[in-house]
């Protein structure tokens, strides 16, 4: 992609977030393209689902006919049931007792189908949910993470997805409930009398607009909720992964008010909406009382007139009772897919993110090593700013070549380091590699081809080896080589578990100096034609300093390499250094080039040496 690169919108951000759109499942529809990967579970859900429900509703109708049987002495219902009962010695009530029988069992057998087919379709369509959107994620720019809490992305890819993974375990298997239990009772109702079934199920339209209520009033809340969520991760986030910090300030209290004031918001908002909840919830039963009390009533009144037999009553009764479970299931079912919703807004929102630094249609891949860099007059401000960082910046830096960056902070020296791993698009200018357009080269074989160490290098969870060895393939002889160049070696042999050392949580089992030369063997052990080094140094003493450049120049005879450093001694043997104030170059010579001109680099020298009386 050419051109300027924008700051990518957050659709995860509350104010992205159409206030008005309020339309039940509007998002958690969006899950269904993921269920239709796996036709067998969910055909397999859906059919055992609808099977158990009718061998729940079964025992019910077989008491009915058992009723009339041992009141009146008839047989009533189907002909295939009258011919399945008397089969058992003639006996209609043994009939009776193994038919109850047989419907639970069926019921216990299909209903664990259902279950274990909607509960591991839920966790497959979780787990492809979270890798989509770490895919997003992982293809966003890297400056799409400078305004962005981590917490908050972690809310997403955990908490969230875990949301969406319940409302198609649970939800989808209540769907099915709800849905085939009213309609197997409703025709075994109408098919035993149609006037009960028009009192029992006539009260149930009342439903509708307290579901439509509920949903218009609620939506707003949950996502609230949710989002209150992802700061109190966001907030604990930052809290424990600068506890040194908080100790060393004594800012243990402040700290703790910090996830109060966050924790509080969270449980306001989910107390708004228990409030609404539970205005909801009883309106259920309020409906449910009625349609069973006009059909007591109105049962009792047709069954003395002779319309219905007494079985057939005990039957309504029996399975109006055992809708009262469906339909308060129907109100913990609207509850999870309002919470589901918002929940899907902001995974939905991660997967769709899309980068603004792509490559172009007709990029290609490097081939071969990086021969020469050169900027052309760049210009480049961070979006959403107005100050520029560079200004028209030119330089060249050819194979085997070291380029060394100072300047004071804000210069712009981290901006250039920025521009070459494509982070970031200039505003004007061209950056060049081998005589061509950067944007010409696809992002990954460029990255390929660079080793970049940072000034705050990273080291993952895990072991000295992992951490060298990231991302890469390598015989014990090659790690071993690029410990000893980045002076590693000497003090990972003198640990007890040798490269087997676990890091820590970022390292932090390392000293700063340490983790500096392990990320400095992570880069070597690429065998990068350009090395990076963004203050990469300013941890080590002068001594092992000293060492690693010894070390570099040594092995790099191939191997641009360009250094941002505030200690002058970093770059002191660099075949170019440029001085950098305020975006622009201000000088350019060699070491001794630049104590002759006695301006910006000589002041910084003699400062940093301590050479006052040279002022």
């Amino acid at each position: 992609m050419r051109g300027r690169s924008g700051a990518p919108q957050d659709s995860m951000a509350p104010s992205e977030i159409n206030e008005k759109s309020q339309v039940l499942g509007r998002q958690i529809w969006r899950v269904v393209p993921y269920a239709k990967r796996y036709p067998r579970r969910v055909l397999a859900g859906v059919l055992g689902n609808a099977t158990a429900r009718f061998f729940d509703l079964m025992p019910f109708v077989a008491i009915g006919l058992a009723v009339d049987y041992f009141t009146g002495g008839f047989l009533t219902g189907p002909q295939i049931i009258q011919d399945f009962v008397t089969s058992f010695g003639g006996d209609p009530a043994i009939g009776y007792g193994v038919l109850i029988f047989l419907g639970f069992f069926c019921l216990a057998i299909f209903q664990g189908i259902s279950e274990y087919s909607w509960q591991t379709l839920g966790y497959k369509i979780q787990h492809d949910l979270r890798m989509d959107a770490t895919r997003s994620l992982i293809a966003m720019e890297a400056s799409y993470y400078d305004m962005r809490q981590t917490g908050q992305i972690m809310s997403v890819l955990s908490s969230d997805v875990n949301q969406l993974e319940d409302v198609v375990s649970d939800s989808s298997t209540s769907i099915i409930r709800i849905v085939v239990t009213f309609l197997t009772a409703f025709l075994i109702l109408v098919f035993m009398s149609w006037k009960l079934a028009i009192v029992l199920f006539g009260p149930i339209i009342l439903i509708v607009p307290i579901v439509y209520w509920f949903s218009t009033t609620v939506q707003r809340k949950y996502r609230k909720q949710r989002e209150s969520t992802g700061d109190i991760t966001a907030v604990l986030e930052n809290l424990i992964s600068g506890i040194a910090v908080v100790q060393a300030y004594n800012a243990e209290a402040w700290e703790a008010q910090r996830v109060e004031r966050e924790s509080g918001s969270y449980k306001e908002q989910a107390m708004e909406a228990s409030k609404d909840r539970n205005r909801f919830v009883p309106m259920i039963y309020v409906v449910a009382g009625i349609a069973f009390g006009l059909l007591v009533t109105a049962g009792g009144w047709l069954a003395k007139e002779g319309d219905i037999t007494t079985g057939q009553l005990v039957t309504f009764l029996l399975i109006s009772t055992r809708m009262t479970m469906p339909m308060f299931i129907f109100g913990i079912l609207v509850n999870q897919l309002q919470r589901g919703e918002a929940a899907a807004r902001r995974v939905f929102a991660a997967i769709d993110l899309e980068p603004t630094i792509v490559d172009a249609e007709d990029a290609t891949a490097l081939l071969g090593p990086i021969e020469s860099i050169e900027f052309k007059d760049v210009h480049f401000t961070y979006p959403n700013t107005s100050t520029k960082v560079l200004s028209g910046i030119s330089f060249s830096v050819a194979g085997g070549q070291f380029l060394g960056v100072m300047g004071h902070t804000g210069a712009g020296k981290t901006t250039i380091l920025k521009l070459l791993m494509r982070y970031y698009v200039p505003d004007s200018g061209e950056v060049l590699i081998n005589g061509n357009d950067i944007n010409n080269y696809t992002l990954e074989s460029v990255r390929d081809a660079i080793g970049f160490v940072s000034q705050d290098p990273f080291l993952f969870y895990g072991t000295i080896r992992d951490n060298v060895r990231y991302n890469q393939e390598a015989t014990e002889e090659e790690l071993g080589t690029a410990l000893q160049l980045a002076g590693a070696l000497e003090f990972v042999e003198e640990l007890e578990d040798g490269m087997e050392t676990m890091v820590g949580d970022r390292g932090a089992k390392l000293s700063g100096g340490q983790r500096a030369r392990v990320s400095l063997a992570r880069a070597l052990l690429k065998k990068p034609s350009l090395l990076i080094l963004d203050e990469a140094s300013s941890a080590l003493d002068a001594e092992t300093e000293r060492r690693i450049q010894e070390n570099l120049l040594s092995t790099g005879s191939g191997r641009a390499t360009i250094a941002v450093a505030h200690r002058l001694s970093t770059i002191r043997n660099a075949d170019e250094i440029l001085a950098m104030v305020d975006g622009a170059v201000v000088e350019r010579g060699k070491h001794d080039e630049l104590l002759e001109h006695k301006g910006v680099y000589s002041s910084q020298w003699i400062i940093q040496t301590g050479d006052m009386a040279g002022l």
